[in-house]
């Protein structure tokens, strides 16, 4: 019986932030946290629950091996190696890749029967690396995406114009990476279209939007500039992604989804577009009238992630 459960492989930053939230939330019943070092997994689950006395609700946390993931309805995978000196992208990738393979065939071999979400990066092809791997329908398997990206931008955006950021909707498009894309023509504060916003407030106009595109695509630059790495937001964007699953939201978020003809840009790839999210994991990609600028970035950023595919040992 497939539990109100979430497994994490990888007790990293990126993992642990994300446990520290879902804690802090109550997003779930149980939490099983998987690492290659068992010590270290064992050491976090100890200390996530000693803040239970404090926490929304009960929860059960604990160390284990893939065998967790059995009856679990959702893995999450933050596990993967950084670059070495010397290393080009394309050996990372497959040094990822391999990781990636052999995590996924462990939590197969469990018997797993619910959603994989992946969130190590490059995001986009390790995810399409998972789904290969793990022989589910691709419903099942995708990748935090560009949704800390959106996040990134609703706040820059909400900067600019003082209104609270969860009145801004709008997306990052594309490869979470450089060639990601701001599709303004479907950006909103509320109701009122972004253009509609800068022709009527003196806090922003048009070429500052360039400048809200750079401080997003660049952010994570930043952040690791002044702290060496990112993990509370990404954190945070997984227990929503989380509780759109387990809550049966049918909720509307970028994620790195299949692109099997939905998109006019290369199929047969994984890459940020929006999605209804729901128990049974992607419902199905949202298709968006892009303009016509936006429908070229869309198919450069999806020509990236395919040459990348194309070079790699798959």
């Amino acid at each position: 019986m497939i539990k109100n459960k979430v497994v994490i492989v990888g007790t990293g930053f990126v993992g642990m932030s994300y446990a520290y939230a879902l804690l802090n939330q109550g997003t779930v019943e149980e939490l099983s946290l998987i690492d290659i070092n068992k010590d270290k997994a064992e050491g976090e689950a100890m200390d996530l629950n000693h803040g239970l006395a404090f926490a929304p609700r009960k929860m059960t946390i604990k160390s284990g091996d893939y065998t967790e993931c059995e009856n679990a309805g959702l893995v999450v995978i933050t596990a993967g190696v950084n670059q070495k000196p010397g290393e080009t992208r394309i050996d990372l990738l497959n040094r990822n890749a391999t990781i990636m393979r052999t995590v996924v065939k462990s939590i197969m071999e469990s018997g797993f029967k619910g959603i994989l979400l992946v969130a190590s990066n490059p995001v986009d092809i390790l995810t399409y690396v998972a789904w290969k791997a793990s022989g589910l329908p691709s419903s099942r398997v995708f990748g935090s995406g560009t949704s800390l990206d959106t996040a990134r931008l609703r706040y820059e955006i909400s900067r600019y114009i003082g209104i609270d950021s969860r009145n801004v909707h709008a997306y990052i498009l594309g490869e979470h990476g450089d060639s990601e894309f701001v599709c303004w023509s479907k950006a909103y504060v509320g109701a009122k279209p972004i253009e509609d916003v800068i022709g009527s407030m003196n806090e922003i106009d048009f070429s500052d939007l360039d400048d809200i595109y750079k401080n997003v695509r660049d952010a994570a630059q930043e952040i690791i500039k002044r702290k060496k790495a990112t993990y509370y937001g990404v954190g945070m964007a997984l227990v929503r992604i989380t509780a759109a699953i387990f809550n049966n939201e049918n909720r509307i978020m970028p994620v790195s989804v299949y692109n099997d003809d939905v998109y006019d840009c290369a199929d047969q790839l994984y890459i940020g577009l929006p999605a209804v999210i729901n128990k049974d994991g992607i419902h199905h990609v949202v298709h968006m009238k892009l303009s016509d600028d936006e429908k070229k970035k869309l198919k450069h950023s999806s020509s990236i992630l395919l040459d990348f595919l194309n070079d790699m040992d798959l």
